[in-house]
């Protein structure tokens, strides 16, 4: 009598396996964050942290706050990597974030390829509005395309480029491994280092494309920077 209870409640309950697809339409902006992880951006002037560890904590920020819009990663420093195609998957993209890290490109500031490869990204977009978040604490030193070309191409695009200059220039404080004559040990160092900025260079990029150039030489400054961005494009 109890399992006929149980069969019969079960009956009843009408328990169903199964998958469900829904499409859903929204209005948003398509957006690549264009990061720079070339050497510079380990400087320690960001304290507690780097450069770079701070970029991605605010980057992240910026994603998990665009909940309608599709955003993209690129990274660069002697050349030019995709981590994601504009994505509404925030997880995924986070993920990439997470995984980005320095050293894991040939060293340089290519700016001008960082931005190629983010308008590669936005090819194809038929978004009525598209952006790219470029963050970069140098020059441009590297790379094939000149940052003025790209620019030109941004702007026959009708792609927005808002940059970002991370940090202070000349000297500032860079980790820098050395091997330890009498233990043979590697081990890091802080030492002051002259770091080269151009940011004419990247005020020229952004009004090119009818954007805004910004400054951040700390974690609150870049932060403010991301929100205003953020207050920019709806």
């Amino acid at each position: 009598a109890a399992l006929g209870l149980v069969a019969g409640a079960l009956a009843l309950a009408r328990p169903q396996h199964g998958t469900l697809r829904e499409d859903v339409t929204t209005r948003g902006v398509d957006i690549v964050v264009s990061l720079d992880v070339s050497g510079t951006m380990a400087a320690g002037d960001f304290q507690p942290r780097n450069r770079l560890e701070v970029a991605k904590e605010v980057v992240g920020e910026f994603v998990r706050r665009r909940t309608t819009d599709r955003v993209g990663l690129v990274v660069f420093a002697g050349r030019s990597l995709t981590k994601s195609p504009p994505t509404t998957d925030t997880a995924v993209l986070l993920r990439q974030l997470d995984d980005v890290r320095l050293e894991m490109l040939p060293d340089g500031t290519a700016i001008g390829s960082g931005l190629a490869t983010a308008l590669t990204r936005l090819r194809r977009s038929q978004a009525k509005s598209r952006v790219i978040v470029l963050v970069t604490d140098g020059d441009n030193n590297a790379g094939e395309i000149d940052p003025a070309t790209a620019a030109d191409m941004a702007k026959a695009m009708e792609v927005r480029v808002y940059t970002i200059l991370v940090g202070r220039g000349g000297r500032v404080p860079m980790p820098v491994r050395a091997r330890d004559p009498f233990t043979g040990a590697v081990v890091t160092e802080t030492v002051m280092a002259d770091v080269k900025v151009n940011p004419d260079l990247l005020k020229r990029i952004a009004e090119r494309t009818g954007a805004e150039f910004f400054r951040a030489e700390d974690p609150a400054a870049l932060r403010q920077v991301f929100e205003r961005v953020d207050q920019l494009e709806k």
